[in-house]
């Protein structure tokens, strides 16, 4: 029997049926072939960028561009979306997993792909749940705060890479920029710089006058052949003597000392650790040679970290670094002498040196640019992450933030497109989706992903029918990692920092805040504190979007706790308005009320006091008549607030009527018995029926002049 594209369950599990056999017209094929070819030309160098601003080598962005944007095509509800590396993502990457290793290390990757899992686990599970609504509690004005912030964060985080300086990271992004900007006074390898202005000239100018182009790939293949035929990347390798510094020799023997050392500390360390649990099995936590073998474990290990955080602390120092190279006569090696330092008369070669890196005895000297270096050639090994309890339990907040932070972006471009191209889109679809593609994506070694508006522009614009272009941009990310890595080699650094920057300009959006705050002010301020506590906080980014989330939920809590209640009376155009906007008399006899909000346990006060303060300003009121139909939801303490409030009210001889209320609302009202304490024939469908009622009640003549029936403006009183 043939499958039934249309099927809730097809449409769930297997998405990619609906559109794979429109790929049998020509015409669609051929469009989704170029659109992926060119959302390729663009992913690739965006990729490695991204990837470089996560804190991870440039070639882990090709893997994150490998089989997520595919697999997420497949699962996920919109065509048009591409996914893969991001900047905010990975922004966020680097800040959750800067404090817990040092970037680029082995066990930074292994973090962050365990993120990747973590996320695509949180996303999958929202999808499958159908819970995809709990985005919503990042509200939008929590959202371009952040988004403004973020921009300017990853922009002045590429300054480094800019201007070839080497700086430590300080507790603050504002110290770090200021520490680069110091450096960058003195120490500015121009070179560096002149390649990133040229990047930023070509991008611009061809952005300006040819916007069709891939612009982004061009400034790649431009700058990376002029580095190439320049020797961008000046590289030689010489024997640590020939450092004319006794204190860098001291650091790189030291270092020679420790690799040679830490074998041998491990190897104590594990004796130990072996001594001590056989020592608590025998005698018991208290004993105290269970107490001193636990000590001697832990001096070992205590010793142990000390000296690699020494040595990594000193070598780190030595890299930032600069030297001067004179070189040799007669064949002789040359010598680096600290820059400035170099002998009166010494012809030195013009260049500015640093140690790149070294391997035992043997320096790799730099006198050149930072390029993007070796990039392995062929495709990602398939491996499951490592899972390490403690490690996740780090990492579960980062986890949802990007998560959510990740899926907002992607369903909100999903939407734009669907608006222009009239496709049916799935929230909750698109999470699976999304899940489904970070899940795939750290068995092959990505870092967290997620939809690109950029890509997803130019993949429209470009003509893609199906997520078949998606497919196709996947496989030309294929067919660099197995043949065209080694052209990537001589890819400046700077280039890559000068596609971020470039990128992340067009989520600067002041326009936005504005837009809010005109809004509503309370709206603005929550965008401003937002944007002004991530800038503030970063690069702990999480800390300025809780508080902005929480703000925004105050915000709504404060809202829903004094919502409008307005008193009612006949307006000129017939109509019941709010009396004192309108400036219209009220009835003595009568107070119709409306209440515009849910009736909950943070209102009902305020819906009570209201209602009292309405009785005690009219000593001749018979009878109150509250407009519900603005009332969606009333919980169990706004039904016993109004059960106890029509109590008081029949006491006092008032009698209280509802109209308009809802369904829901008068479920409520059977289940709890609150429908037979007041009667139903208290209940009316509106307020002119519930108004015919009381007029019956109160006798022939009131109805005649009653401001409820009748235009009863207030009159001034005379001067």
């Amino acid at each position: 029997m043939p499958v039934q594209m249309n099927h809730p369950w097809v449409r769930r599990f297997l998405p990619f049926l609906a559109w794979t056999g429109e790929l049998k017209n020509g015409r669609t094929l051929r469009a989704d072939l170029l659109a992926g070819i060119t959302v390729a030309l663009v992913l690739i160098p965006q990729s490695m960028a991204y990837a470089q601003l996560a804190g991870l080598p440039a070639y882990f962005g090709l893997y994150a561009a490998f089989l997520p944007p595919m697999v997420a095509a497949l699962f996920g509800s919109s065509r048009q979306l591409a996914t893969g590396p991001v900047a905010v993502v990975s922004l966020l990457t680097a800040a959750a997993l800067e404090p817990i290793a040092a970037s680029g290390s082995a066990g930074y990757i292994a973090y962050a792909i365990t993120l990747s899992l973590l996320v695509g686990l949180f996303q999958l599970s929202l999808g499958v749940l159908r819970l995809g609504v709990v985005v919503n509690f990042l509200s939008h004005p929590v959202i371009i705060g952040f988004t403004n912030a973020a921009a300017i964060i990853i922009a002045t985080s590429q300054l480094d890479k800019i201007f070839g300086v080497r700086v430590d990271k300080a507790e603050h992004q504002y110290e770090t920029v200021w520490n680069t900007i110091t450096a960058a006074a003195s120490q500015t390898h121009w070179p560096t710089l002149a390649m990133a202005v040229g990047a930023f000239t070509v991008m611009i100018a061809l952005r300006r006058f040819f916007p069709r182009l891939p612009y982004v790939l061009i400034a790649v293949v431009i700058t990376t052949l002029l580095a190439l035929g320049i020797n961008y990347e000046r590289l030689q390798s010489t024997h640590y003597a020939q450092i004319e510094s006794e204190a860098a020799q001291t650091v790189i023997r030291e270092e020679i000392s420790l690799k040679r050392e830490i074998p041998e500390l491990d190897k104590a360390v594990a004796a130990a650790e072996k001594k001590y649990l056989a020592t608590h099995a025998r005698h018991g936590t208290d004993d105290s040679r269970s107490l001193l073998s636990q000590h001697a474990w832990d001096t070992l290990k205590l010793k142990r970290d000390r000296r690699i955080r020494s040595a990594k602390t000193d070598l780190e120092e030595l890299k930032k670094t600069r030297f001067e190279h004179v070189p040799g006569e007669n064949g002789q090696p040359g010598k680096y002498y600290l820059r400035g330092h170099a002998p009166e008369g010494s012809a030195t070669d013009g260049r500015v040196w640093r140690i790149r890196a070294f391997d035992n005895e043997q320096l790799v000297m730099n006198g050149g640019g930072n390029v993007v270096g070796a990039v392995p050639q062929g495709l990602p090994s398939v491996q499951l992450p490592k899972f390490d309890l403690g490690v996740i339990l780090q990492l579960l907040s980062a986890a949802i933030t990007i998560s959510l932070l990740g899926f907002m972006e992607a369903i909100s471009i999903a939407k734009a497109m669907a608006t222009q191209t009239r496709q049916r889109l799935d929230a909750n679809q698109e999470l699976i989706g999304q899940g489904i593609g970070n899940l795939v994506g750290s068995l092959s070694q990505s870092y967290p992903t997620s939809g690109s508006f950029s890509r997803s522009a130019v993949n429209i614009s470009a003509g893609a029918v199906t997520g078949f272009s998606s497919v196709v941009t996947s496989l030309i990310v294929v067919i660099t990692l197995l043949w065209l890595t080694p052209l990537l080699y001589h890819l400046p650094q700077a280039t890559l920092a000068a596609v971020i920057m470039m990128a992340v300009v067009g989520l600067i959006n002041v326009k936005a805040v504005r837009h809010a705050w005109q809004a509503n002010k309370q709206d603005g301020l929550v965008a401003v504190v937002t944007f002004s506590l991530t800038l503030a906080f970063a690069p702990h980014l999480d800390k300025g979007i809780l508080i902005g989330a929480g703000l925004a939920l105050i915000l709504y809590l404060y809202r829903t706790m004094q919502p409008r209640i307005a008193v009612l009376a006949r307006h000129a155009d017939g109509t019941l308005r709010d009396a004192e906007v309108f400036g219209l008399r009220a009835c003595q006899n009568i107070s119709m009320i409306r209440f515009d909000g849910s009736l909950y346990f943070a209102n009902t006060s305020y819906f009570e006091d209201k209602v009292m303060d309405r009785v005690s300003a009219k000593p001749d009121l018979r009878y109150v008549i509250v407009v519900a139909d603005g009332i969606n939801q009333v919980d169990a303490t706004g039904e016993d607030m109004l059960s106890h409030l029509v109590e008081r009210l029949h006491a006092g001889n008032i009698e209280v009527l509802f109209t308009g209320l809802k369904t829901q609302v008068l479920g409520v009202f059977a289940r709890t018995g609150f429908l037979n304490k007041i009667g139903p024939d208290r209940l009316f469908r509106t307020e002119d029926q519930a108004l015919q009622y009381v007029w019956n009640k109160l006798g022939e003549g009131h109805e005649a002049d009653c401001p409820l029936n009748i235009v009863c403006p207030v009159v001034p009183p005379k001067q």
